[in-house]
């Protein structure tokens, strides 16, 4: 993996964006994973921006989205899709034929399991996989002990994502179970990439890249993978041994 540390936030995103723009220069219909959260706005608002002044254009790309809140979809403030249609594919344009997005209401999660992990294999294989990390260790909601070799999964949510979890709603909302893109599609990615910004990741951020590889640590697998970009800003990778 390479680690890339960057003075701040902003860096860190343009240096993020400009992987993606390069990877959908080299192939206009990438199968592109997104991610919601805090971390990845800031790339988002800089891929709308590039793309309103005609320096990429996504409409040969796919897209999917990374994870979902059990129970909720694009409809629900706070939701992992409903970031998603706010930062990007709204403002980007995005056709809905080129996105696939679990449906966490579903009655049957595991056919939903199934739509995405089919729509994957048909439009793949993943150019680029972009990721977090939870303050557990998490990758989307592979929570610790994951099965490494997992493909689309729903499971139970640690504590500590529950808790973390409120901060995207305006009042206290149940949060019980995920659905999620395993740790093997990371794993066949061509570009895994992992994001963390703030000086609050830095002690899981040197437990990940620098501790055992154990799935009690789901982003401590990036230590397996050759083709990664981890990409920090100078609070998170504060703690890097050198």
């Amino acid at each position: 993996m390479k680690i890339l540390t960057h003075k701040n936030y902003n860096e860190m995103c343009r240096a993020a964006a400009d992987i993606i723009l390069n990877q959908i220069k080299l192939k206009p219909d990438s199968l592109i994973c997104l991610t919601s959260g805090d971390t990845p706005a800031g790339i988002y608002k800089l891929l709308v921006e590039d793309a309103q002044q005609g320096k990429v254009d996504f409409s040969a790309c796919y897209f999917v989205g990374l994870d979902e809140w059990v129970g909720m979809d694009k409809n629900d403030t706070g939701s992992c899709t409903n970031f998603l249609y706010e930062t990007f594919f709204t403002p980007a344009r995005i056709d809905p034929s080129r996105m696939m997005i679990f449906d966490a209401k579903a009655a049957n999660l595991d056919a939903s399991c199934a739509a995405m992990d089919n729509f994957i294999k048909e439009k793949g294989p993943l150019a680029i996989m972009l990721v977090g990390i939870g303050m557990n260790g998490h990758i989307g909601l592979n929570e610790p002990g994951a099965d490494f070799n997992s493909y689309a999964h729903h499971s139970a949510l640690a504590p500590v994502t529950i808790e973390v979890g409120q901060k995207y709603f305006t009042h206290q909302t149940q949060l019980t179970e995920g659905i999620t893109l395993g740790l093997k599609h990371l794993q066949e990615a061509k570009i895994p990439m992992l994001l963390a910004s703030g000086i609050k990741k830095a002690n899981i951020i040197k437990l990940a890249l620098q501790g055992e590889v154990t799935n009690q640590v789901p982003a401590s697998i990036f230590q397996t993978l050759s083709s990664a970009y981890v990409m920090l800003d100078e609070d998170a990778a504060s703690l890097l041994v050198h």
